[in-house]
């Protein structure tokens, strides 16, 4: 039996995944084990920390694997070791398509991390093939990350920053974005000044802009590209093919872009998967050169490493602190009550989450009731720009009678109206009516519980979900991590399995 390991993130966000008998049986990044934030690889080596871990989680041992892969060309190993190269927006296309629920599908490819800024496929379970999708120059993702480092955040990995900026917008500068990004069906129109002029508009060259002007002209941009993404995808849809899409590459972090394609109708049913930046083609690559074809379909975000209550006790003895051992129900009633409190929760439970958002195993946990749910995130724990928004988590049975979006959003992949956005007004700093949402269908058990008893007990079964994790830095992996993170920043309670930590 061919044992696979994908390995991804040359530059930033090293990610490895093992593969068998067409089936992903773990995956990890390696910052989450080193504890350093958005670590690449090191030419020449392997990332041997998270492929330990995912060894250990698939019971194998190093001499058992048979092929190492990348899709990435700037990925160099151990020479005397067995690589398979393939094409990088093959290995993004195969991740989305073999992750999803689709036997056939159309993928779209969106980053900038390649000579293609945009690539199309048709996928079924035998195989993908390219289409002949003329594009050229830079596409929407290259031009949005131009945009985040025209505001000053930066030219790697921190788009996410405009997108929390352009949800406080309005749609008020909409018309005068379109003049800067042209479109013309294959080719996007921005001149070499772009990054220039943006800097210009938001006020970067000594007249500052107040936040909300600046919000403005974030959300303008970020709509002019969602228009042309519909556009093109429009124009995709016309040349026939299944009505199930995919979308993957960096870009399509961006929770507006995902669930503007998802709401648009252009396509029945739109996929996207749990990571579909860089550091999920780990998996796609495993994926797709194993001899045998995937044959289980919604790939769980759950493939990380796990530890069972001898490691935590371990571990917690070792550190010299207080906890209660508690059973399920007696965690489930601690936990509530504090979250009616107002309090920090830290959840640690069951195989770490593979994907950037926290879903359940390795969360923090506040009510979104709690006035001071926003500043405490924001200025005491996460140390962000105070108009930073949070994601929530509800029951996927349960999301209609507050929510109105796409049917579902298991990995918080898009974002949802709020019905009576007064509830939710403490997570928004100004008044406005969307939220990020994961829908919890019966994974994960003990956080689903958690929700049902949380609701019966305020009238309100959502709870604000953010990563367990300190200031700057990766979620946390072990026990030790989480105790770590518990004592040093302002959360109030930690929930490691069945031991309950209190300050």
């Amino acid at each position: 039996m061919a044992t696979v390991i994908g390995l991804a993130g040359a530059r930033r966000n090293a990610a490895t995944a093992i593969a068998m008998d067409g089936r992903v049986l773990a995956v990890c990044e390696q910052e989450r084990v080193t504890r350093v934030r958005g670590v690449g690889l090191v030419p020449g080596t392997l990332p041997e920390e998270a492929i330990d871990c995912i060894l250990r989680a698939a019971r194998r041992r190093p001499e058992e694997v048979t092929a190492y892969v990348s899709a990435e060309p700037g990925i160099e190993i151990p020479r005397q070791l067995p690589l398979t190269r393939l094409d990088h927006h093959f290995g993004h296309a195969a991740t989305a398509l073999y992750s999803s629920p689709f036997d056939e599908a159309i993928v779209v490819v969106c980053d900038r991390h390649s000579e293609h800024g945009v690539s199309v496929w048709h996928g079924n379970r035998q195989g993908l093939r390219r289409e002949n999708f003329a594009w050229e120059g830079p596409g929407p993702a290259e031009v949005y990350s131009a945009t985040a480092a025209a505001f000053g955040f930066g030219d790697d990995g921190q788009e996410y920053r405009i997108e929390a900026l352009a949800r406080l917008g309005a749609g008020a500068c909409a018309e005068a974005a379109a003049s800067l990004i042209g479109f013309d069906g294959h080719r996007l129109a921005v001149g070499p000044e772009y990054k220039a002029r943006v800097a210009e508009w938001a006020g970067l060259n000594g007249n500052q802009q107040p936040l909300l002007r600046r919000a403005e002209i974030a959300d303008g941009i970020q709509r002019r590209l969602g228009a042309i993404l519909i556009d093109l995808l429009k124009r995709v849809r016309s040349d026939g093919g299944p009505p199930q899409l995919c979308i993957t590459g960096g870009l399509f972090y961006n929770s507006y872009f995902t669930t503007l394609i998802a709401q648009s109708g252009i396509f029945e049913r739109t996929f996207v998967p749990i990571n579909p930046g860089n550091a999920g083609v780990a998996v796609g690559s495993s994926l797709a050169i194993d001899a045998a074809r995937p044959r289980t379909a919604s790939l769980s975000p759950f493939l990380g490493p796990e530890y069972n209550p001898v490691e935590i006790k371990g571990v917690l003895d070792n550190c010299k602190v207080p906890y209660d051992y508690l059973d399920d129900g007696a965690v489930i009633g601690r936990t509530t009550a504090a979250l009616l409190k107002g309090k920090l929760v830290g959840w640690f439970q069951g195989r770490m989450e593979w994907g950037a958002r926290a879903l359940g195993n390795r969360s923090i946990l506040a009510s979104p009731r709690s006035p001071y749910t926003l500043e405490n995130l924001n200025v005491f724990l996460k140390q962000r720009e105070p108009h930073r928004s949070y994601g929530v988590s509800v029951c996927l049975e349960d999301a209609p009678d507050y929510f109105e979006g796409p049917p579902t959003s298991t990995f918080m992949e898009f974002e949802f109206e709020a019905k009576d956005p007064d509830l939710f007004q403490p997570l928004m700093p100004v008044k406005r009516t969307r939220l990020r949402v994961q829908t919890v269908d019966h994974d994960p058990a003990l956080f689903r519980r958690l929700l049902k008893t949380f609701g019966e007990a305020s009238g309100l079964p959502v709870l604000v979900n953010t990563s367990f994790n300190g200031f700057h830095e990766p979620i946390v992996c072990t026990p030790r991590d989480a105790v770590r993170v518990f004592y040093g920043t302002g959360l109030d309670m930690a929930v490691i399995g069945n031991f309950v930590l209190e300050k």
